[in-house]
Formats: C-alpha cells, structure tokens, sequence
C-alpha cells in the first residue's frame, strides 16, 4: 500500500520550530514544580529536548538539493563526453557511407541532442554494437577497437552517473520526508508543553501564560501585538 504524502503540521521554517522548541523547554525547567502535578516530569522534558537535538542534526532540503546538484553536474559532463566519442566515431562512418545509408542509420546516433539519459545509454551501447560489426568494413576510416572501447567507457561511466543521480534523488525525498515526519513529531510535544503552560499560568500571571503562546505566522504575530497594544491604549485612556 503506497503512503500517503506526508504534510507539515505547522507553517514556520524547521529552525524556527527548533527555537521554539529550546524556548518553551527552558521555560518548562522553570516551571517544572507546577509540570509536575499534569505527569510532565523532568524525564519527559530531558526526552524532548533530545529529539530536538537530533533533528537539529538531521540534513535540510538545501544540503540534500547541494548533494544532488553536485551529481546532476557530473552526470552532464559524463553525457558530453559520451557524445563526444560517439560523434566521433560517426564522422569517420559519414566518411565511408552516407547519412543517407542504412549502414549510417544502422548506428541510430542521429538525434544525439535530444536524447533522454535511458535512450542515450541504449544508443552508447548500439554504435559499440554495431561498430564491431561493421569493424572489418570501417578500418580505412580508422575505426579500431580504441576507439570503441572508448565509447564502451563513456557509456558505462556516463550509466553509472545517471544511477547515482537517481540515488540521491531518491536519498532526497526520503530525507525530506524523514524531517517531516520528525518535525511533525516535534511539534506535537511542543503543542502539549503549552497546552500545559497555558493552563498552569492562566489568569494568574499573563506575561508566563505568553511565554507558552505559539505564533505560527508573522501575520499572527502582528495581530496578536496589534490586540495588545490597543488593549494598553485603552487601559491607559
């Protein structure tokens, strides 16, 4: 059964989750006399502040996309060079037969530039093919065994590109879906911490039961502070 995709339970950047986190943490230190009558003891604190120490530790989109990028580079540079040592066999072949021929046609390198990574390790892999059967007929042209072995070599180097591409693609979201899964996690034990904060400090000491507010956007932050300072406008009136 395929997973569903997996969706980030709050709306601000992980290293702001993070802050929170360590923020509403050293609070709960704070207040660890009063967790302590809602079951939330030191043991639990010391267990969420590890989680996030590990998922402070855990590589972001941007380290995971730098990774992929580096070989993405590779692989458009091992494609190049198989190109190139395919053309250059096909030069020497437009020298003993037409671009016309069946024989030419035979070698199927002649929309090299459009091809995709899969059609152009088949093509690598049919001019090898078809090069050594012809080897006897294109020998005037200097075709010889180096030079196939050279786009024997472009092909596999250029396969193996592709194949660590993919792997970091796949590394990548599977990463990216770990962090979520983990930040979600995260988030859910924040959400508790202040629930429990709010209830303690409430109607007994504001600026502690704001200690445990959780603002998920700027625009909330913005709203909230708005309230406040027309609260302190009006008492001061």
């Amino acid at each position: 059964m395929k997973k569903q995709d997996t969706h980030r339970k709050h709306n601000f950047p992980d290293a702001d989750l993070y802050l929170q986190c360590i923020e509403r943490i050293r609070y709960a230190h704070r207040d660890l006399e009063q967790f302590d009558q809602y079951g939330y003891d030191l043991e639990r604190l010391k267990k969420f502040k590890a989680m996030c120490d590990r998922f402070k530790e855990l590589p972001d989109d941007d380290e995971l996309l730098g990774d992929q990028m580096i070989l993405t580079e590779k692989k458009y540079k091992a494609a190049e060079k198989l190109k190139a040592a395919i053309r250059s066999l096909m030069t020497r072949v437009a020298l003993k037969y037409n671009n016309r021929t069946g024989r030419y046609r035979k070698f199927g390198a002649t929309k090299l530039g459009d091809m995709t990574d899969a059609q152009l390790i088949f093509c690598g892999r049919r001019v090898i093919r078809v090069a050594r059967q012809q080897i006897d007929f294109l020998d005037d042209v200097g075709v010889n065994e180096r030079i196939i072995s050279k786009i024997s070599t472009a092909t596999q180097e250029f396969e193996n590109a592709v194949n660590l591409q993919q792997d970091r693609i796949a590394d990548r979201d599977i990463g990216v879906e770990r962090r979520v899964d983990y930040g979600n996690e995260i988030y859910d034990e924040l959400v508790v911490l202040c629930n429990i904060g709010k209830d303690i400090w409430d109607n007994i000491d504001k600026a502690k039961y704001e200690n445990y507010c959780l603002y998920e956007s700027n625009n909330e932050q913005k709203k909230e502070r708005k309230a406040r300072l027309a609260g302190e406008e009006t008492a001061g009136s």
